[in-house]
């Protein structure tokens, strides 16, 4: 992101400003997988050095950070105490009627003395227009503090505002030697039981989930998130990458897509006997004009973004899907789960294909990593900055 010209470089922060945005910035995490294509937004409202209430964006159309916040507070009896505090907000407060009214409307409304914000908001409609009204209102508003957690925090919502492409999640179970599948393409199954459930949570966090007609046919997956019937959950699009369109119609995607959202996204070279039959079984097929391969996938996360808000896409291979988005530079997050098993064979299948970099130094970066157990296997999870 570019430096934010509504911050104030010279404004110092105290020690408790910044706990307070930290903690913003934590409570805005519980909106993940229900907000999107909203951004995730926390705010902590403080006086006289305590809290008085916290609130988070929870719901897509439902009321944003900072309205639940204060109404929070008039739960609690503390409708006196919003005169005069300060509210810790971890993205521009709206200024615009959406599917809810202003939130600046409300902070002026209670009396808010001062808006600490992380930072501003990309969106057209708002974009630096929230901070100037209550600046305008007399407000005292500080931008700036936590801002890189911030962006951070949003990064999927600041990649589509930004490329008109959705955030690319890339996940792969695969073996100690790198492979996700035997010579023969036999993969079920390299991961444990644990892994297999962490997968089902994010399924149930996205907006889309994305195969090969390869891998379709090779594992006949359903790829919906198979949750306890009181979690949380999205119910993603799921989306098979079929040039000619020619996925069977006993698939189990074929066979549930009257009951599951299914997009397959064919080539204008595709049968049209094919194409209806899949549509006749409630499938949605879709043609890219484009010739080659990685311009009809550039196109699919552009249309993903452009039909469905597609804010956060899951992408579960195979090694040529994957690679053809490794080469576009369009993965941003890689779920890895890394099983205690060896396949070898130099033709056993590896999670990337496609042409892959020339030398190390043209590979992404990773960065936020971390490891972690899952049942016998180990969970790896990284972002990837691209040069």
């Amino acid at each position: 992101m570019q430096g934010d010209s509504h911050c104030q470089p010279e404004m110092e922060f105290s020690t408790d400003d910044r706990r307070w945005m930290q903690q913003a910035i934590m409570i805005a995490h519980g909106g993940l997988g229900s907000v999107e294509p909203n951004p995730m937004v926390g705010c902590v409202l403080v006086k006289d050095g305590n809290q008085i209430a916290y609130g988070y964006h929870a719901n897509f159309g439902g009321p944003h950070a900072e309205r639940n916040a204060i109404h929070s507070a008039v739960q609690q009896g503390a409708t006196d105490e919003l005169r005069g505090c300060t509210a810790y907000v971890t993205l521009e407060p709206c200024c615009h009627h959406g599917k809810t009214p202003p939130c600046t409307d409300a902070l002026l409304e209670v009396g808010v003395k001062r808006v600490v914000v992380a930072m501003t908001d990309p969106f057209p409609a708002v974009s630096g227009k929230g901070i100037e009204q209550l600046r305008k209102a007399g407000m005292r508003v500080d931008v700036g503090l936590e801002r890189e957690a911030a962006e951070s925090l949003n990064a999927a919502y600041l990649k589509r505002l930004r490329t008109q492409r959705p955030w690319v999640i890339a996940k792969w179970a695969m073996s100690l030697d790198g492979r996700i599948a035997t010579s023969t393409g036999h993969s079920q199954w390299i991961s444990g039981a644990s892994s297999r459930e962490k997968v089902h949570e994010l399924r149930s966090r996205v907006d889309a989930i994305l195969v090969g007609r390869g891998t379709a046919v090779a594992d006949d997956p359903m790829l919906t998130a198979r949750l306890p019937e009181s979690a949380p959950r999205r119910t993603a699009l799921r989306v098979v990458v079929d040039s000619q369109a020619s996925i069977s119609t006993e698939s189990k995607l074929v066979q549930t897509a009257s009951k599951f959202p299914t997009l397959v996204w064919a080539s204008s070279e595709a049968d049209e006997s094919a194409i209806r039959n899949l549509r006749s079984f409630g499938c949605r097929v879709e043609l890219s004009e484009y010739p080659d391969r990685a311009s009809r996938l550039d196109d699919l996360l552009q249309f993903l973004v452009r039909e469905y808000s597609a804010t956060n896409v899951l992408v579960e291979g195979g090694g040529q899907l994957l690679g053809s988005l490794f080469d576009l530079r369009q993965i941003d997050e890689c779920e890895v789960f890394i099983a205690p098993k060896l396949i070898g064979g130099s033709s056993a299948v590896s999670p990337i294909s496609g042409l892959g970099i020339a030398t190390i130094p043209d590979g992404p970066t990773c960065y936020d990593s971390a490891w972690s157990p899952c049942g016998d296997d180990i969970h790896f999870s990284c972002r990837l900055k691209w040069g």
